[in-house]
Formats: structure tokens, C-alpha cells, sequence
């Protein structure tokens, strides 16, 4: 079974965009960014909705994907995901 997460999608896309730029686990100089994540995820909350706004369109795959997970919609929603990540 999937797991729910109790933090909104806005959320954990923000923080990801702003991880990305800060860490040096990524594109960023800081060792140990979880500190200064935590002070500016809110100010990509912008691009992390519009990245949502942009899976509101599933493409075929997605569906395919979704159509052969079941009928739980946490594992319908995560298979239509991982089918969007393998482009």
C-alpha cells in the first residue's frame, strides 16, 4: 500500500524546489540546507503550483498505468505518477 503523506503535494513540491537550489546534494553549496529550506519553501509555492497545474492533463501512459493499479486511489494516483516520471 502507498503511503498517505500529511503534508499538502504545494508543500513538498515547494520544498523540493527550494532544496534543489540550496543543497549541495544538488544544484546548491549548502551541506546541510534542511534549515534554510524550511525559511524559504514558501516563496516557491508559485512554481509548485503551476507544476501541479500541469498534471491535471494525464498523457496516455498515465492512464494506462492507472487504469492496471486497482481501485485504491492512493496506488492508482502513485502508479500514474511513476508513469510520468519513466518520460
Amino acid at each position: 500500500m502507498t503511503d498517505l503523506s500529511v503534508t499538502s503535494p504545494v508543500e513538498r513540491i515547494a520544498r523540493v524546489i527550494a532544496a534543489e537550489a540550496l543543497s549541495v546534494n544538488a544544484q546548491g553549496e549548502d551541506a546541510s540546507a534542511s534549515g534554510m529550506v524550511d525559511a524559504v519553501w514558501r516563496e516557491e509555492i508559485d512554481r509548485a503550483r503551476a507544476v501541479l497545474k500541469t498534471l491535471r492533463e494525464p498523457t496516455p501512459e498515465m492512464v494506462q498505468a492507472g487504469q492496471g493499479a486497482g481501485s485504491s486511489p492512493a496506488e492508482i494516483w502513485s502508479a500514474m505518477v511513476a508513469a510520468a516520471l519513466e518520460d
